[in-house]
């Protein structure tokens, strides 16, 4: 049954309630399927919305629903459109936060090396904090189930909370970036990328987050303010020549291939070419130049180390520099010491962590005098992933890369093209994805060192070393897809010949979650898995997501469609500004200024909450209100007694009845512009435009013309005929142009007078006001009629009157033309304001004044 097969209608309650609503009407709509989609339509009729898959390992805050109401509502306006919405939701559960969570909550960590336990039971929580510092070691299958345990419980919850907030979601098409058809999709396109030589393997420097032992990717960056200290180490020229260069990572002396100066730099032109000698360990290093060299940096001479910085990485690529690595994927400098580098100093430093063997070398470049003057206390940027606690470290590792533009720059020019055909909301972000593309450094580095996420569907062949052969990769065929390299066979092999020479190796790692994330489009519209379904949806018509992730998910999400199917994923993009404290600082769960919203929810009805939401406009930041939501509540309960008092008049049988009457055909010519303002608002996603112009009309249709028009709509006759035709019209447009910002208390209304959804009925029309008309009408009529009204009950006001009080007298001054437009309104004005005599006194006043004689 669907909700437009209802044959009754609830009739008006004798006390309505905002009360209860979400409970009621979210059952109403999964039982009646209101939000599903047909998938019997073609690809013209289907608005298909990318929407965001929320990271489940936490809470839902007022951030997320301030974003997700904005998507809302442009999925139930593109529905009351007649368009056939196809609007899932994911949940993004692989990955790091994950598996962080997973060993915050049960105390774990995981041990690959420890073989899988099926008796093994996650403890009880909360866990103590001694469990979380010292955590039990699980297998790695283990830990997977455990994550995907509390990750089936996180999505429950979340899934609950968006369904009172009133997404109109269709919850049949739910998927999660870990689940087959995840993983599955991520790994097919990762097997394309491969056989079109667009992925790749090298051994290269690679950003590493020590604490999660896992490389990370350019995108994944942030820099950080840190202290740190300036040490000036004395180098050894040629006859004895001292040369002075500053460094923050002393530590980082034995790893020293090259100093490096600008190649205009008179001061030490005469070295460029020769050799210095390294302090401590008297280790000849070159004398390169390189333009990226700053001469009013320090000395002007840099030392180059393998690796300390990205600077670095740059000069040992471009100046083909020897190879020193000195720090281990644990963070710790290695037991032994680089070939080339005296054993006995550097003994000192094997297995120091990285402030240790600071302190260490730092003592004994003092020791040996080569250190000239004491550390100057700086405070720098620091890179750090974006998730991390601990300052990145670069170390020598073997990933997987997909290309992306930064080393193609015909590649490049093309996506930074498909930034120009999308369409851009608001327009200036567009600017992010520019910069990103074109400052592009290095290839997406899409492998991670962890545990739980999608596996990198590759084997490699052992030799009869039992050594593996990186060149030529084992991939799977996509029938066998998704396969998990660590516990199923390689083709052709047998688990018997996993780790033995002439056999298989596993690849261990897995992808980034961002190379699942960016085929969001392809995981729900049914790519190579329901054909029928992806030409139906596909390319899509909308991702809505955060600015900060531009140069993630949007970019990799562009650059994936790109490769696989040669066209945009989407056609446009809204990005969504920021939910900012009372102090108008960005709110974020790393500060601890996040709200959640549940007690918001509960304590002010959704309706309330999502009229705050929509008060703020794509890509503008927004101050977190309660004193909004509070005005959004009233609104809700306005619309409640207003559509009451309008039905109990018998406004309900006078739907599509003419009004004939002056006022109502000017109320009703005002609606029609304020139904063509909406409409255009919410076609450029201004949900704000659309809700900001139906409100003010609705408060003055309240506080006006309802005042103005009640007592002849109690009548009888032609006049109280209009009225009530006026009334209905008016109350079904309003609630159709309140529906996609307030679907509780719109649906609530429309149930009592109308048959089916408010949310399938079609979006209101002008031609649909205008047909409502007898005649024409003149908006301006209503402002009149309002004015004079309002100077009426001020006068009341004033003698401190009640607002029933009679008027004896009431004389309107004002230009002749006008007074002639307001003897059209006249009766209406005299039984609203209870006026005895209404005399009309013409160019007396140069605008109007209605005077009060009592």
């Amino acid at each position: 049954m669907t909700d437009t097969a209802r044959t009754a209608r609830a009739g008006v309650p004798e006390r309505p309630t905002l009360d209860g609503l979400e409970e009621s009407w979210a059952r109403r709509w999964q039982e009646d399927g209101t939000y599903a989609f047909d998938r019997t339509k073609n690809r013209g009729d289907v608005y298909a919305i990318d929407t965001p898959p929320p990271t489940v390992s936490g809470e839902l805050h007022m951030g997320h629903v301030y974003s997700y109401t904005h998507t809302d509502t442009t999925a139930r306006y593109q529905r009351m459109r007649g368009k056939v919405v196809f609007y899932p939701m994911g949940w993004d559960d692989n990955g790091l936060p994950t598996e962080r969570r997973v060993q915050n909550v049960y105390g774990v960590r995981c041990d690959p090396a420890l073989p899988y336990d099926p008796v093994w039971r996650a403890p009880a929580t909360p866990v103590s904090e001694a469990a979380r510092r010292e955590p039990t070691p699980i297998s790695r299958r283990n830990f997977i189930e455990l994550c995907e345990q509390l990750t089936v419980a996180d999505e429950q919850v979340f899934e609950a909370l968006w369904r009172r907030l009133g997404l109109s979601v269709d919850w049949s098409l739910t998927y999660t970036t870990i689940g087959l058809v995840a993983r599955a999709t991520s790994q097919r396109a990762f097997v394309r990328n491969l056989r079109r030589g667009e992925a790749y393997q090298a051994e290269a420097p690679t950003l590493w987050d020590v604490g999660f032992a896992t490389a990370v990717a350019q995108a994944e960056l942030e820099d950080r303010e840190r202290p740190g200290a300036y040490h000036r180490l004395r180098f050894t020229g040629p006859d004895g020549r001292e040369v002075l260069i500053d460094t923050t990572r002393p530590e980082l002396l034995p790893a020293c291939v090259a100093l490096v100066c600008h190649p205009d730099d008179e001061r030490y032109a005469d070295l460029v070419g020769g050799t210095v000698r390294s302090p401590l360990f008297a280790v000849e290093v070159p004398v390169r130049a390189h333009p990226l060299a700053d001469p009013a940096k320090g000395t002007g001479i840099a030392m180059v180390c393998t690796f300390g910085d990205l600077a670095d990485v740059t000069w040992w690529r471009d100046l083909h520099l020897d190879t020193r690595v000195v720090i281990g994927r644990d963070g710790r400098l290695l037991a032994e010491a680089p070939a080339g580098v005296p054993a006995q100093p550097y003994a000192a430093l094997a297995g120091q962590t990285i402030n240790g063997a600071r302190r260490e070398i730092v003592g004994l470049l003092a020791d040996a005098g080569d250190l000239i003057g004491e550390p100057r206390p700086i405070t720098h940027p620091v890179k750090f992933y974006e998730r991390g606690d601990r300052p990145l470290e670069i170390v020598s590792t073997r990933q997987w890369y997909l290309r992306n533009g930064a080393r193609d720059e015909e590649l490049r020019a093309t996506l930074l093209a498909r930034g120009e055909q999308l369409r851009w909301i608001p327009p200036h972000m567009k600017h992010r994805y520019d910069h990103w593309v074109a400052g592009l450094t290095g290839d997406w580095l899409v492998s991670r060192q962890r545990f739980f996420g999608v596996p990198v569907p590759v084997w490699y062949r052992l030799d009869d070393a039992g050594e593996p052969d990186w060149s030529q990769p084992l991939t799977p065929d996509e029938s066998a897809l998704p396969v998990d390299p660590s516990s199923d066979p390689a083709p052709g092999y047998d688990e018997s010949q996993r780790g033995r020479p002439g056999g298989f190796v596993g690849d261990p790692d897995v992808l980034d979650t961002w190379a699942t994330s960016s085929l969001t489009p392809q995981i729900v519209c049914g790519w190579e898995t329901d054909p029928d379904l992806f030409a139906r949806v596909f390319p899509m018509d909308l991702r809505p997501q955060g600015q900060e992730i531009i140069r993630t998910w949007l970019f990799s999400s562009v650059l994936r469609s790109h490769l696989e199917h040669g066209v945009l994923p989407w056609r446009d993009t809204v990005l969504s500004g920021w939910i900012l404290d009372p102090d108008r600082k960005k709110m974020a769960k790393s500060k601890g200024n996040v709200v959640t919203p549940l007690a918001l929810l509960e304590q002010h009805g959704s309706d309330a909450v999502r009229y705050w939401a929509a008060s703020g406009k794509p890509g503008t930041d927004l101050a977190f209100d309660p004193a909004q939501i509070k005005v959004g509540r009233r609104l809700a309960t306005k619309l409640l007694n207003a559509s009451k008092f309008a039905l109990g008049l018998g406004a309900a049988d006078a739907l599509r009845a003419p009004a004939t009457a002056p006022l109502d055909r000017a109320m009703l010519a005002e609606l029609a512009t304020v139904v063509s303002a909406a409409s255009t608002a919410f076609d450029s996603y201004d949900h704000t435009a659309a809700l900001q112009v139906t409100e003010a009309f609705f408060w003055r249709f309240c506080d006006d013309y309802i005042e103005l028009v009640k007592e002849r709509a109690y009548g009888t006759g032609a006049a109280a005929d209009s009225a009530r035709a006026a009334l209905a019209s008016a109350l079904s447009v309003q609630l159709r142009l309140f529906a996609p910002v307030l679907p509780y208390v719109t649906e609530e209304i429309w149930s009592w007078w109308r048959y089916g959804s408010v949310h399938r009925a079609p979006w209101p029309t002008t031609y649909e006001v205008d047909r409502t008309i007898e005649g024409t009408g003149e908006p301006a009529l209503l402002s009149l009629a309002g004015d004079a009204l309002s100077q009426v009950r001020r006068a009341k006001s004033e003698r401190k009157l009640s607002m029933k009080a009679e008027v004896p007298l009431a004389e309107a001054l004002g230009p002749a033309a006008l007074l002639e437009q307001l003897t059209l309104v006249a009766d209406d004005l005299r039984a609203a304001g209870r006026i005895g005599k209404l005399d009309l006194l013409p160019d007396r006043t140069p605008e109007l004044v209605i005077a009060c004689a009592f």
